[in-house]
């Protein structure tokens, strides 16, 4: 299971650009105005080798100061409850505010690491100011300026020092396929679970949010066998006006890194939004399979191609990895729920699929010669030889003479010619060019 850092501070002391700076681009809005991050960002990072979860958890602009520490304190009750790691982070060119005061009061009660950076020490007077941080009772600060770099190096040591190998899952041995089951708050996933399993496994209401905690669920009916992951749980309706978009991406991020294949479910009447796209690009860059369920369908006025026109849409919006299976599905009427399951387990199979290196080279180097590849500063490039890579996501390596010249479109020319000759519908295909 992943590791999680939830980076936390009041608005406008620059986490986003340390969230920027993790991520190795520019993912998050960045400006010199409070609140300017409203929606979850979200990525992976890497560091000594270790990579783990970042959440940038930007707040909105209030309009009240009660209102804004309120808003502040829900965050980072979220962040201490559901990351494995936090972040403060405090702005020396301030100092230190009641509103730090008051997060420092939370984060000390906390067993989990807590990493004071405090930014834009950019120079030496400001290093001398920034000693007045230490009265907020953290035996460690960092002193660093997220706009240039300087100290975050000893911050992320600091950091993937707590990333220890997870204790053993009770899951973890099995080689039952890890479906998960991903979505933002009340499109139906626990309807979902339910209409599945036969049971009401997990509270169903129109209250968003209703759901909290990750359940595993063993699933052995109709000759199918599997761990079925959701984001499912009792919540007390005390908690359901807690910040559900922060808890959602959490869970999510959770449950990705625990499954093989996620069923990403969304609201048919709103259509893919951006954090559905996250979540997308996520399991993406995790390597794990993906089904877009479209559920609510029996909400939709259709006309003849209704369907079809949605699908091509949805791929339009994923592209370009959109060798995905999309079915219009109905959790509430059971409609294509079980077909949802079955394609589930088809992309799991593509996953676990290896390809015999001889029929390997037979397809590819044949499409090879059909369309070389462009001639880079007067040298033709020349493939000769593919293999698969003994990886859990699949991976194939092409030898060639220049592999650092193979250039985008020509290395999607050869995905393509994979997936049409292998079948790796719902999986990302990684291709890596190496000396001949």
């Amino acid at each position: 299971m992943g590791f999680t850092v939830a980076i936390v501070g009041r608005p406008n002391v620059g986490k986003s650009t340390l969230f920027n700076r993790l991520l190795e681009q520019r993912k998050a809005i960045v400006e010199d105005t409070p609140g300017v991050t409203r929606d979850r960002q979200y990525g992976i990072a890497e560091w000594a080798g270790k990579s783990f979860n970042v959440i940038d958890t930007g707040g909105f602009v209030p309009h009240s100061q009660d209102v804004f520490e309120r808003e502040i304190r829900k965050q980072v009750l979220i962040a201490v409850e559901e990351a494995h790691a936090i972040i403060f982070m405090c702005d020396a060119a301030t100092g230190i505010t009641d509103l730090d005061q008051s997060m420092a009061h939370i984060l000390r009660k906390t067993d989990k690491p807590v990493l004071l950076a405090v930014n834009k020490v950019d120079n030496h007077n400001r290093f001398l100011e920034a000693q007045e941080f230490y009265q907020l009772g953290f035996d460690k600060i960092h002193f660093l300026s997220s706009m240039s770099g300087s100290g975050t190096g000893e911050l992320l040591d600091e950091l993937v020092s707590h990333i220890k190998p997870e204790n053993e899952d009770a899951f973890e041995n099995t080689e039952l396929p890890k479906i998960s089951i991903v979505g933002q708050p009340n499109v139906g996933k626990s309807s979902l679970l339910n209409a599945l399993v036969g049971q009401e496994r997990t509270i169903v209401s129109d209250i968003a949010g209703t759901t909290r905690d990750t359940i595993h669920t063993h699933y052995n009916l109709f000759q199918k066998e599997f761990i079925l992951i959701d984001t499912a749980g009792i919540r007390r309706k005390s908690k359901v006006n807690q910040d559900l978009e922060f808890y959602s991406v959490i869970r999510a991020i959770k449950a990705l890194d625990e499954s093989d294949v996620c069923m990403l479910l969304i609201d048919a009447e709103k259509g893919i939004t951006q954090q559905d796209l996250n979540i997308f690009s996520l399991a993406e860059k995790k390597g794990k399979g993906i089904v877009l369920l479209v559920n609510k369908w029996d909400l939709m006025e259709k006309e003849t191609n209704t369907a079809k026109q949605y699908e091509k849409e949805l791929k339009n919006r994923i592209a370009p990895f959109s060798d995905v299976p999309i079915l219009f599905v109905s959790a509430k009427d059971k409609t294509r729920i079980f077909k949802a399951v079955e394609t589930a387990l088809d992309v799991f199979e593509n996953r676990q699929r290896k390809v015999p290196t001889s029929r390997l080279n037979e397809v590819m180097l044949k499409a090879i010669e059909s369309y070389h590849p462009p001639v880079v500063r007067g040298n033709p490039i020349r493939i000769k030889y593919v293999t698969q890579l003994p990886t859990v996501v699949p991976s194939f390596a092409f030898f060639c003479n220049f592999p650092e010249d193979i250039k985008a479109p020509y290395r999607n020319y050869l995905e393509n010619k994979l997936r049409e000759n292998f079948s790796f519908s719902g999986v990302p295909v990684r291709l890596f060019f190496r000396k001949k």
